[in-house]
């Protein structure tokens, strides 16, 4: 059993929750309207952790005086009670210390994601694509809503790039751990000598910024570039020059959009992504700052190799992270992969 005593300060958060109410109530509350929502919000939340954790506490109780019951009694009846009532703790424990690393400040977000080809060509577009497939499926079953924003089709198969929204209840939070790079290998179906091919692609997520969030972008450090949209379109999409290209000289982040026939809703889109990318951007600045300052923390990078997709000479997922196996790649490549998820955040090695 998993045991969330270690991860979650009782006492601190209910300081915390004191602190709170005590600020709701002082007659200047509701002056900054903006401070006062997110102080709520807050609330709510600290409350909602603190009463399953009280909850959770009291059932572990009054299983243990069940067991204890049928031990002194030998009721065999009772012991099998018992034994349920701490298989059901045990799953609940689970998700509750799930919920717990959930915490970030930007966990609860919707995610923008952004899948990369790496150099090789089409095997490399064709294992973009099956990672592009597999969190579509994964989406689909979380019951999310993914958005296309932007895809780049391969020159033979697969696809080059893919930027897309995923919006949900702790989307970014559970997607975050899947930043990095994702190895495929596998008997290359481009090569007529059936010989085995290593494949790389890379994952990045972004928190997509709520509405009250404000980032400062300043009209003159953009180069907005119009163009007619590629890859396979209908009618509308490749007559007329609806793509958005935007660039933040600055810092050279690009973000674009040729998805929509609107070039409005285009542009919204990039700007979506690019506002996301520069708050990213920053957060990323403030965590190298912090890393210099401890030395003796592991490196965090970008281009980690995090998980390896092996179809030969054997079929084999495994998270490098965590060292957690699994055999069933087909079940993985479907989008099965809350266990490498989950076990991620538990074990504290997500990159965020």
């Amino acid at each position: 059993m998993i045991s969330s005593r270690s991860i979650f300060d009782l006492p601190g958060k209910q300081k915390r929750l004191d602190e709170i109410e005590k600020q709701i109530a002082e007659a200047s509350f509701w002056e900054d309207s903006d401070t006062a929502r997110s102080t709520l919000k807050e609330r709510a939340r600290l409350s909602s952790k603190i009463d399953a954790w009280n909850s959770l506490y009291k059932e572990v109780e009054d299983c243990d005086v069940l067991l204890d019951l049928a031990v002194e009694e030998s009721d065999e009846a009772s012991a099998e009670e018992a034994e349920r009532k701490a298989d059901k703790l045990e799953k609940e424990i689970n998700r509750f210390s799930l919920q717990l690393v959930l915490d970030g400040e930007d966990d609860e977000n919707n995610a923008i994601m952004s899948i990369n080809a790496g150099a090789g060509g089409t095997e490399a577009q064709d294992w973009a694509e099956m990672l592009f497939r597999m969190y579509a499926r994964w989406i689909e079953r979380k019951g999310y809503k993914m958005e296309m924003i932007d895809m780049q089709e391969g020159d033979e198969a697969g696809i080059k790039n893919a930027t897309f929204s995923v919006a949900g209840q702790y989307a970014f939070g559970y997607l975050k751990v899947e930043i990095g790079i994702h190895r495929l290998v596998r008997i290359s179906p481009f090569n007529a000598n059936g010989k085995r091919h290593t494949s790389f692609a890379s994952v990045f997520v972004y928190p997509e910024l709520d509405d009250k969030i404000e980032i400062d972008i300043d009209e003159n450090d953009l180069r907005i570039d119009t163009y007619r949209a590629q890859g396979a379109g209908g009618q509308h999409v490749n007559k007329t020059s609806s793509a958005v290209r935007i660039t933040h000289m600055p810092t050279g982040i690009v973000a674009q959009c040729q998805q929509e026939k609107s070039q409005l809703r285009n542009r919204e889109l990039a700007m979506k992504v690019l506002r996301a990318r520069l708050y990213q951007l920053e957060k990323e600045k403030q965590k190298q700052r912090l890393q210099e300052l401890h030395d003796s923390k592991d490196e965090i990078a970008w281009g980690n190799q995090i998980r390896s997709y092996v179809l030969h000479p054997y079929q084999m997922v495994k998270d490098h992270r965590i060292n957690l196996e699994i055999g069933n790649v087909d079940s993985v490549l479907d989008g099965d992969i809350d266990s490498f998820i989950e076990s991620v955040l538990l074990s504290g090695k997500n990159q965020i």
